[in-house]
């Protein structure tokens, strides 16, 4: 009787072991913790969506997400279980410029368009996504960096991706958020924080910035006006570069002739085989570093 019990109680086991959601198998899997970092870049996010297309035919257990700008949408979706394929319909289906017009005029509309994505019932604490998340913004009165980890998912994507001089800022509290690709745009040290001992990192940029390699460091209390301060010392050319460094892969899609507001169909469907094909590419370096670290 107790044997008979005890192989129920293994079948049942292993049963819900293989039942697992693959979207929440994080929570349950051993080994080292895969990060996923997606930069800004506009419509030239569209590449996150063949990236993260190959990174599931692979199977990578991804164990959390950041994001900037553009990646915190694309982040920020997938890390709350929106599919490849949803992303995908989204970047091809959507008016873009019709929708950064209506924002002009109707504040929120974006903001609204992510809510309609993202799946009822949201827990605020971003850990306790299906995918733990971060995004990244800056607070323009005093050019700091913003994490967001808890909140309003949709409000902390559009805070993300409030690109100056084309979307409004977002007011919250005391601050004034604009886009994270100001101070941040590829966010490998979020990662870290988070405990990400592997980072994957998808760069968008294609200006790739080499500062001077001079000591100094960027401290937006160093003058009166903060702001100023930035245009002079450039401090996100430098984080960047270090960012870049850090990560143990670099997906660097080749997106050359594209710009942030490429949303013509035609573009995106080149730019989302172009970050597909890329990712292909570094298949055998993908799997290796991740075997590596188990």
């Amino acid at each position: 009787m107790y044997q008979r019990l005890l192989k129920y109680i293994v079948g049942l086991l292993l049963l819900l072991t293989v039942s697992i959601d693959p979207v929440t198998a994080h929570r349950h899997a051993r080994g080292p913790r895969i990060g996923l970092v997606l930069g800004g870049g506009g419509a030239k996010g569209a590449a996150h969506v063949g990236v993260l297309r190959v990174l599931n035919e692979m199977q990578v257990p991804v164990h959390c997400v950041v994001g900037t700008s553009i990646g915190s949408i694309v982040g920020g979706l997938y890390a709350s279980g929106v599919s490849v394929d949803e992303l995908e319909h989204l970047f091809l289906d959507q008016n873009w410029a019709r929708l950064f017009a209506l924002e002009v005029v109707k504040r929120g509309s974006i903001e609204d368009l992510l809510r309609s994505l993202l799946p009822a019932n949201l827990p605020t604490d971003f850990d306790a996504l299906p995918i733990p998340f971060r995004c990244v913004a800056v607070d323009a009165y005093t050019m700091r960096e913003v994490v967001f980890s808890k909140g309003d998912v949709a409000q902390a994507m559009r805070a993300s991706m409030a690109i100056p001089a084309i979307l409004r800022s977002v007011k919250t509290d005391s601050m004034k958020l604009v886009d994270g690709g100001v101070l941040n745009n590829l966010p490998v040290d979020v990662a870290r924080q988070m405990g990400a001992d592997i980072v994957i990192a998808v760069d968008l940029q294609q200006n790739q910035h080499d500062p001077d390699k001079s000591d100094y460091k960027w401290d937006p209390t160093a003058t009166k006006v903060p702001q100023v301060d930035w245009l002079l010392k450039r401090p996100d050319w430098d984080i960047y570069q270090r960012n870049k460094a850090d990560a143990d892969i670099v997906i660097h899609p080749n997106l050359k002739g594209y710009g942030v507001g490429s949303f013509s169909e035609k573009n995106i469907r080149e730019m989302i085989t172009i970050g597909y094909q890329t990712a292909k590419k570094m298949q055998k370096k993908i799997k290796k570093t991740v075997k590596k670290g188990k």
